[in-house]
């Protein structure tokens, strides 16, 4: 059993504090989880994770070891062989594949009266390596978010080939432009070309 802890027990005597603690892991192992105060959770969990280590065990040096702590305890009501098998036919290979752990304590707030930190100290019932699992609510959203990207990207590809039509059309409409311009010139020159020789032609005559 668990080295005895120094400061104030859970009883007036070491006596007292032995015997509570072997009633409620017989009590724990009963019923699968059981409502005490904080202190006596944590003090019971190792107590009840050393005689589960008995059971895994499963021999009969074992069995003999986890009796002499629950038969004493309820050799008057007869239920300690009961709960001696429980632990050791159902709880012991049940836990055959976890390395520790076993007990689990939850807390449930004060006691109404004295205002107690109360827990619940249960049975880990899960099998090990599980684990539950995770909540994607943030993938749901990616194809949205994927496709306004698409979107943004098909937008600019049309502005782009906007902009260079309006390129082409504004360089065709140049050079249109500076073609007339070039014909205009052309024609500029020869009416100086011949208003100039009209002019030297006249003085002959």
């Amino acid at each position: 059993m668990p080295t005895p802890t120094k400061g104030a027990r859970m009883g007036g005597s070491p006596a007292h504090q032995r015997h509570m603690l072997a009633n409620l892991a017989s009590s724990l192992f009963e019923h699968g989880k059981i409502t005490t105060t904080e202190a006596r959770a944590r003090r019971l969990r190792p107590y009840a994770e050393k005689l589960i280590t008995l059971a895994k065990r499963g021999d009969l040096h074992a069995r003999r070891q986890a009796e002499t702590v629950i038969l004493p305890n309820h050799r008057s009501a007869g239920s300690g062989d009961r709960i001696v098998h429980t632990l050791f036919a159902e709880i012991g290979p049940a836990m055959a594949e976890r390395p520790g752990g076993y007990t689990r304590i939850t807390k449930i707030g004060p006691r109404k009266g004295d205002a107690a930190p109360m827990a619940v100290i249960e049975l880990v019932r899960e099998e090990a390596g599980t684990s539950k699992p995770r909540r994607r609510t943030r993938r749901a959203a990616a194809p949205a978010a994927s496709a306004a990207p698409a979107e943004a990207v098909e937008e600019t590809t049309d502005s782009a080939a906007e902009a260079e039509e309006a390129e082409v059309v504004d360089t065709e409409t140049a050079e249109v432009e500076d073609s007339a311009a070039e014909e205009t010139e052309a024609d500029d020159a020869e009416d100086t070309e011949d208003t100039e020789a009209d002019a030297e032609a006249e003085p002959e005559k």
